[in-house]
């Protein structure tokens, strides 16, 4: 069984998300999705819109997805000692390096796991800040 792992805030899921989703999926048989945690979406891009536990219970709920967790507040090295993936899908967006984060988790001792990044979907509000924008633009009118 080839293990995938794939991560966000998941904060009001759109089709950006679905289709990030889908991509994942494609790469392999079980698809672990890593909520991030309330305490981390907070240090890095914003106060979240719903908590973690609640962005969980969605996401679980979507289709392609097999596993859900709330991932932890420290490293990703901690995350991806619980999931053991193969391949850790990263979104069009997501600020890693492939090729670093691939060089990082062999330093550590996490040998072949492959890391790819999906592809940006084509939809037009394929992004929480594009919709939060979208609804601060109408309610200005």
């Amino acid at each position: 069984m080839v293990r995938v792992m794939a991560s966000g805030v998941f904060d009001l899921i759109h089709p950006g998300h679905i289709d990030y989703l889908k991509q994942a999926k494609s790469y392999g048989d079980h698809l672990t999705v890593v909520i991030a945690s309330d305490e981390t979406v907070r240090r890095k891009k914003h106060e979240p819109v719903t908590p973690d536990v609640m962005r969980a219970k969605i996401v679980d709920s979507l289709k392609p997805v097999d596993e859900v967790i709330v991932g932890g507040n420290g490293d990703i090295l901690d995350t991806v000692a619980k999931v053991r993936p193969d391949i850790i899908v990263l979104g069009y967006d997501q600020h890693f390096d492939e090729k670093k984060l691939e060089s990082e988790l062999a330093s550590k001792g996490f040998e072949g796991i492959r890391v790819v990044r999906a592809t940006e979907c084509a939809d037009d509000l394929n992004a929480t800040r594009r919709i939060v924008a979208k609804i601060r633009e109408m309610g200005s009118r």
